[in-house]
Formats: structure tokens, C-alpha cells, sequence
């Protein structure tokens, strides 16, 4: 009855943006939205967007600090933004979405599942015409402080972000092409890798990987390379805590320890040191709203028949559990069984 039901984040209300977590079913062309409460999503729905003559924007760069927005305008021209938690997640519901736009024309659905590999330069655009463009004040890439392991690195900026401008500038169609053209601007000089992750991948020897499409890999304009490492008194805690390799992302309900009502967060596995952490989606920062140690918990499914101990409110099933080792009893909710079996996974081999 329709793919992937998963939860989304969209502003509630025109003057004031309170962004909501709703739970989102995509149908053959209609996206279907629903409130949670008490860990149960509230029938009927809270509303539909028909997909019927709609555009699709991916990524949508309106709102600065969230990255992850897909923009739907409708043919009455009502727009609506979405975002999701992760990269990944944020292309497969753009990717499932534009099927649906064009499932009336199949030539169009064959087109998005082909990736153009043979990515060559228009002869008109040269790559100093790119750099020139991305250094605009204006209109360019926009490089800041970005941490990575503990350090502050100045005047950097992320390997999706670029990924996203090449892409929002039409300068390529695919994120593919995007890498592709990205690994050129380094063979050239025009950017440099900085830091572990991105320098790592140039070492790798591989052409193809050379230039890395994601959240957690720095680059930054060859010729303003500086550096500025934090003093190790500075480190507190949860730099460390946040220092760790992003395993696995997403949003899940979780029960609070207080008043034991279900609130949908953003959910950060890392790994070295293993963290499980979680954020308000209706935050701007982002700073996490709480998390733990994984070394020496223990997690495991909970039955999807009847309401287990320790559980309030009318849930859905898909329920698991993780108990640190100093005994806090944490209750999450998945989208589906799978997305459980995953997270559990995810997590045991952490623990």
C-alpha cells in the first residue's frame, strides 16, 4: 500500500515555524501525513499533498541551516517543506517521490533509475568559471568553522554541501556527476581535503573515491588553508562523546523517563567512542538533547503483542529497548520491523 512510512519534519503554520515531526505514508500519488501521540500515529490524517502536476526540489537550500529539506510545490502552487534526518534518507524519499510525480510516464522513471556515468564538462563551463562562482559572496559555497575529531578546522565546508551546490547550480544532474566533477576541482588544485576522513580517502588511491559525497568529510579552497587545532584542556566531555564516526542515523520515537510521553527525535549512532545520542527535530541547534555510553548495555526487541512493562500509551509495536550499564531503561519505537532489526544490529555491535 505504498513505500517506506517514516517520519518527516515540516514547519506547522504560515506566520510562526514550529517544525513537527509527522509520520508520512506514500501512496500511488498522494503523500499522507499523520500526528503521533502516546506512540501512536492519530487516525484520521492530518493532511495530504497530491503529487498530480507537482515540482519537486532537492536539495532545497531556503532554509540555511537545514540541509535536508525537500521542497514539494504543488499545482496550486501551495509549497511544502520536508526534511529529513540523514542524506541518505532525504534522497531515497526525493527519489521515491519524483517516481511517483512521473509515475505516469514510464520513460521518466527509467531515466531516474540510470545514472549517467560518462560525466563530461559542457565545453562551455570551465572549471575556473566553477571556482569563481563558488567563491561569490553571494551566491558561493559558504565555508565555516567545522569540527572533526576533537578539532576546529576554519574556512572548511562539507562534502555533501558541495555535492549540493554543483547540483542546485545545475552545473551537473546527479550527485554522481557531482563527485565526479568535485574530484577534478582536487587533481586541479582548486580545493584541498582537510583532515582525517577526507585526506583518508585521497590515500585510498582510488580515482573514483577520491572526492567524498558526505556530512562528516571537510574540504576547503586550496589557497586559504589554515588549520587551528582546540587545546586539549578545551576538549570537554562531550566533544568526545560527539567525536566518534556516524554509524547510522535516523528518527524513532522514544518514551520519556518523566512524564513517559512519546516525542519523535533524530537519533545519532557513533562508534570510538560508541555514543548513542538524540536531538529535539524542532530545534535549530544542534546540540543533543541527550544520549549515553553504549559500552556494556544491553539492547533487545520487545513483543509487538499487548503493551509490554514499562511502556505507556497506545503503541504501534516495533518497540526495542536499551538498558545502560548504570540501569536507565530507555524505550524506542521504530517505523517498521526491519527498521528495528537494523538499529538493534546496529547497536549490538557497539555494545
Amino acid at each position: 500500500d505504498g513505500v517506506s512510512p517514516g517520519f518527516l519534519v515540516c514547519p506547522q503554520g504560515h506566520i510562526v515555524h514550529n517544525w513537527k515531526a509527522r509520520w508520512f505514508i506514500l501512496r500511488q500519488n498522494t503523500l499522507v501525513y499523520y500526528k503521533l501521540e502516546g506512540g501512536r500515529r492519530v487516525t484520521p490524517p492530518k493532511g495530504r499533498i497530491f503529487l498530480d502536476g507537482c515540482t519537486i526540489t532537492c536539495p532545497c537550500l531556503e532554509y540555511e541551516n537545514r540541509p535536508l529539506l525537500i521542497k514539494l510545490k504543488t499545482q496550486t502552487s501551495t509549497e511544502y517543506f520536508l526534511e529529513a534526518c540523514s542524506r541518505e534518507e532525504r534522497d531515497a524519499w526525493a527519489f521515491e517521490i519524483t517516481g511517483a510525480i512521473h509515475a505516469g510516464q514510464p520513460g521518466k522513471v527509467q531515466q531516474l533509475h540510470s545514472l549517467r556515468n560518462s560525466f563530461k564538462l559542457p565545453p562551455h563551463i570551465s572549471l575556473h568559471r566553477i571556482v569563481d562562482k563558488m567563491h561569490d559572496s553571494s551566491t558561493g559555497i559558504r565555508s565555516s568553522p567545522n569540527m572533526e575529531q576533537g578539532s576546529t578546522y576554519k574556512k572548511t565546508f562539507l562534502g555533501s554541501s558541495l555535492v549540493d551546490w554543483l547540483i542546485s547550480n545545475s552545473f551537473v544532474a546527479s550527485r554522481l556527476e557531482a563527485v565526479t566533477l568535485a574530484s577534478m576541482l582536487m587533481e586541479e588544485n582548486f580545493l584541498r581535503p582537510v583532515g582525517v576522513r577526507s585526506m583518508g580517502a585521497i590515500r585510498s588511491g582510488d580515482l573514483a573515491e577520491q572526492f567524498l559525497d558526505d556530512s562528516t568529510a571537510l574540504y576547503t579552497f586550496a589557497e586559504s588553508y589554515k588549520k587551528k587545532i582546540s587545546p586539549k584542556e578545551e576538549i570537554n566531555l562531550s566533544t568526545v562523546e560527539l567525536s566518534g564516526m556516524v554509524v547510522k542515523q535516523g528518527y524513532l520515537a522514544k518514551q520519556g523517563h518523566k512524564r513517559k510521553n512519546w516525542k519523535v527525535r533524530r537519533f545519532v549512532l557513533r562508534k570510538d567512542p560508541a555514543f548513542l545520542h538524540y536531538y529535539d527535530p524542532s530545534k535549530e541547534e544542534n546540540r543533543p538533547v541527550g544520549g549515553f555510553s553504549l559500552r556494556g548495555s544491553l539492547v533487545s526487541a520487545l513483543e509487538d503483542n499487548g503493551v509490554p512493562t514499562g511502556v505507556k500509551g497506545n503503541v504501534q509495536g516495533n518497540l526495542f529497548k536499551v538498558i545502560t550499564k548504570d540501569d536507565t531503561h530507555y524505550y524506542i519505537q521504530a517505523s517498521s520491523k526491519a527498521e528495528r532489526a537494523e538499529w538493534i544490529e546496529a547497536i549490538k555491535k557497539l555494545t
